[in-house]
């Protein structure tokens, strides 16, 4: 019994030894670490100090700005005409798809039927009203030669006036009379033509606006024939014309290009059909107004948040008969700066948020500068703010970098 108890303290006695052995050998070596760790942290920590930058001089220079945008080929007009339900039924059409056409050129013909009807009737009533006048006249003109007649049967102002006199006197009167009530009904009869008159334009006009003319030059590129006819006329055009003119290109803009593009600032122009082609071109126009539905959509490289979007066209001044409406296209205007200003790299900038900086080397020291940009092309960018000319500015900037860090060497590039 007592032999076994004792061998029983042996063993615990081994693994009591065992266990304060490996914590010995662990807390060891966690020491060794730590201490490994902070000479490497050390070193670090003087190897950023110490490292090797590269700068560059923030000289002045206008820039070249190259702004990219995409549109469509659009022709410079267009008419579509659409079915109008009060006409009636088309009874002819006058031009074939692909057609070249003039302004004033017929398109095609409404019926007519109803209208000529009422066209010859407003004729006729006329031309009996015309009639009445004209007998109207005739008796005015036969009643004024009795009327002289009979003044010629009065005796002479010194002669005396005879008992059978007084019959001619009352001739004058009632022939005069007579006179004055056709003269009235004359007029009546006069206002009645104008009137018939006023029907007759009326008509001969809506007759004239049966037949559809072209309001432009242009080629017809579409003709409905078919076309389904509802009670506020039809969805589809029945002819379609394009105008022949050079073509144009519209699109929209975002609002931070808006701002920098001007008419008749000079557009290359390059149809994705045609590849390595470009036509010329000018801006035409950039609207003051947003498009309805240009504004709220996502800005992926603006920094974060909505953007607006606004229209704009641009004058294709090349010859553009090799191209065809709804070719898809893409633009390049170049927008060259209006002043000189310190230019850096686009990697010399860091976006923090809301602020954009860069480091400045100084005194063999690092200053963390907030900077203001303005244009830029694809390697530089203008500082409008926070640089000026020729100072040392860090190349490509890093985490590691604060405000009054000590820079011992430092590579200069031009």
């Amino acid at each position: 019994m007592n032999t076994c108890l004792g061998g029983w303290h042996v063993k615990r006695k081994k693994i009591l030894i065992w266990i304060i052995s490996i914590v010995g050998v662990l807390a060891v070596a966690g020491v060794i670490i730590f201490l490994s760790q902070g000479k490497k942290a050390d070193v670090a920590s003087n190897e950023s100090e110490n490292m090797s930058i590269m700068v560059q001089k923030a000289k002045e220079q206008e820039l070249v700005e190259t702004i990219l945008v995409t549109g469509e080929i659009v022709p410079e007009s267009e008419q579509k005409v659409f079915l109008e339900p009060d006409k009636g039924d088309i009874s002819e059409y006058k031009v074939e798809e692909n057609q070249a056409v003039k302004a004033g050129d017929p398109l095609f013909v409404y019926n007519s039927t109803n209208l000529d009807a009422e066209y010859n009737k407003a004729v006729r009533e006329k031309e009996l009203i015309q009639k009445r006048a004209n007998t109207e006249q005739s008796q005015i003109a036969a009643l004024n030669k009795r009327i002289e007649e009979a003044k010629k049967k009065q005796p002479a102002n010194n002669q005396e006036s005879a008992p059978d006199a007084v019959e001619p006197q009352e001739d004058i009167n009632q022939l005069t009379s007579e006179k004055t009530q056709l003269e009235l009904q004359y007029e009546n009869t006069k206002a009645e033509i104008a009137a018939a008159q006023d029907l007759i334009n009326e008509l001969n006009t809506r007759k004239k606006e049966l037949t559809v003319v072209s309001k432009i030059d242009g080629i017809v590129v579409k003709v409905n024939k078919n076309i389904a006819k509802t009670e506020t006329g039809s969805t589809e055009p029945v002819v379609h014309i394009i105008s022949n003119s050079p073509y144009k290109v519209i699109g929209t803009m975002s609002e931070f290009d808006a701002v920098k593009i001007q008419p008749g600032q000079e557009v290359v122009v390059r149809p994705k059909v045609f590849k390595d082609r470009e036509w010329k071109g000018v801006v035409e126009s950039v609207s003051q107004f947003p498009n309805a539905e240009g504004s709220g959509e996502p800005m992926d490289n603006k920094g974060g948040g909505n953007v607006t979007m606004y229209p704009f066209k641009v004058a294709i001044t090349d010859d553009t008969s090799e191209l065809r409406q709804g070719f898809h296209v893409s633009l390049e205007v170049k927008i060259v700066g209006a002043e000189k200003l310190p230019v850096v790299p686009h990697t010399a900038i860091l976006d923090e948020g809301e602020v954009s900086v860069c480091y400045v080397l100084s005194g063999g020291k690092l200053e963390r500068r907030e900077v203001k940009t303005g244009a830029m092309n694809d390697e530089l960018i203008q500082i409008t703010e926070g640089v000026t000319k020729d100072e040392l500015v860090v190349v490509s900037p890093d985490e590691s970098m604060h405000d009054g860090m000590e820079v011992t060497a430092f590579d200069e590039i031009e």
